[in-house]
């Protein structure tokens, strides 16, 4: 595996690649890697001769309380799991290099709309930076593929929108939420839970799957069940964020008509945010 810190080498050697015609798929990451990220980076490997993973904390998408400094480094465990995987290249540039004047004066790619709900409504600024970091990376690699987990899935419809209405050249491919056994959504602040914490936060999925079982069984009152939903994480130690029922593919509240739908939540548990989703499709059923 090759390591390469600058953007410069990054293009020099993408650019050789391509003389032969050669496709490129990038995974974007802010490092410290589990199963879920590593499955990305197998999705990539099929559908690319050369895979890309970048490894970057960007800082212009955390705000001002939240968790930059603190957040997981683990740079010499990332590296051997990627070349266990036969990963080509690993991408690791400093801040300045991806931000020479500062996050506070460079250029930044806004997406209205689905980035003021949910996450966007709790982080305000958050989607502005990982639009702009994106859309850096995808400008730097030129990459044909981008492969992104579908436990954020508001980040994944905010990626795609950008690249709609941006004509970026580029294909997203999700690949689904990896979790533990007991169903926890895997991630990379799952690290900082305690023991007790990290046996309560499996509940977040659990109420997910009871509002998506009531909603399969013909319960159409989102508002209740959302309702529902929150009390019963506030009544386990969790304080919610937000649990809504939108339809999947335009992330607008779900009404009475809409067959394809997603629950998505965010809860915290201490100090520590987590988010899921679970889809579900109403299919008409033949009689």
């Amino acid at each position: 595996m090759r390591i390469i810190q600058t953007i410069k080498e990054l293009q020099q050697t993408l650019n050789q690649q391509r003389q032969t015609a050669r496709s490129v798929a990038l995974v974007p990451t802010m490092g410290n890697l589990h199963q879920g990220h590593l499955q990305l980076v197998s999705t990539a490997q099929r559908h690319a001769d050369i895979v890309v993973v970048s490894l970057f904390v960007n800082p212009t998408q955390f705000g001002a309380n939240e968790d930059l400094d603190g957040y997981p480094r683990t740079l010499q465990d990332d590296i051997d799991k990627l070349e266990a995987l036969n990963t080509d290249i690993l991408f690791t540039p400093s801040i300045d290099e991806m931000y020479p004047l500062g996050g506070d004066n460079t250029s930044y790619v806004h997406v209205p709309d689905i980035t003021n709900v949910l996450c966007g409504a709790s982080r305000p600024g958050h989607f502005d930076g990982v639009t702009t970091i994106v859309n850096k990376l995808f400008n730097i690699s030129r990459a044909e593929f981008a492969v992104f987990g579908e436990k954020d899935f508001q980040q994944v419809a905010v990626i795609r929108r950008m690249v709609e209405d941006l004509n970026i050249p580029i294909t997203i491919i999700t690949e689904p939420t990896v979790r533990e056994a007991d169903g926890l959504a895997l991630s990379s602040r799952n690290g900082y839970l305690s023991k007790a914490q990290r046996q309560l936060a499996p509940q977040l999925y659990a109420t997910l799957l009871e509002v998506k079982i009531a909603i399969n069984a013909g319960d159409k009152n989102f508002k209740q069940l959302e309702a529902n939903a929150k009390d019963r994480l506030t009544a386990q130690g969790f304080k919610p964020d937000y649990v809504h029922i939108f339809q999947r593919n335009f992330l607008r509240p779900a009404c009475d008509s809409d067959i394809d739908l997603i629950i998505l939540a965010a809860a915290f548990v201490g100090t520590t945010r987590l988010i899921d989703n679970l889809s579900v499709n109403l299919s008409i059923k033949s009689l």
